[in-house]
């Protein structure tokens, strides 16, 4: 199988950016001369663009995740600042409503004691949602969680 029809098996699956789909061939590739042209031959055909795939990775992560996971995860994929940068600023702006969308289909309702508040924090910081939405979503500290 040549290397184009690897790369064309590959996004027909789902978007990719240029360094995953780099990573993914090379082991299949004769040489990095190669490699490149045939992904500059699908950039140029408009079958690989790390626009769409930032596009696509948010849209599949944003209703789970934080920000700061999407962020870190677009940065894995080799994206380069400026496309993060502003992936990530639009999601910003959502940032609390999807952390109580995530909450909600979670728990539902807030806790009962400290042990729970600590639980409901820690699920809600690890989604990649900073400490000042987690304690907006989450409500002050009652006196009766003690």
């Amino acid at each position: 199988m040549s290397l184009k029809a690897r790369a064309l098996q590959l996004l027909a699956r789902r978007e990719h950016s240029r360094a995953e789909l780099a990573r993914k061939l090379a082991p299949h590739s004769e040489s990095v001369e190669h490699l490149e042209s045939v992904l500059d031959e699908l950039v140029a055909a408009r079958l690989l663009s790390n626009e769409r795939f930032a596009e696509s990775l948010v849209h599949r992560r944003a209703e789970r995740y934080g920000t700061a996971t999407i962020r870190q995860e677009m940065r894995a994929h080799g994206l380069d600042q400026a496309l993060v940068q502003a992936h990530a600023a639009a999601l910003e702006r959502t940032e609390l409503e999807r952390a109580r969308a995530v909450w909600q289909r979670r728990f539902g309702a807030l806790p009962e004691s400290l042990a729970e508040r600590a639980r409901q924090t820690r699920f809600l910081l690890a989604r990649g949602f900073p400490a000042g939405i987690v304690r907006r979503v989450l409500g002050p500290v009652r006196d009766d969680e003690g």
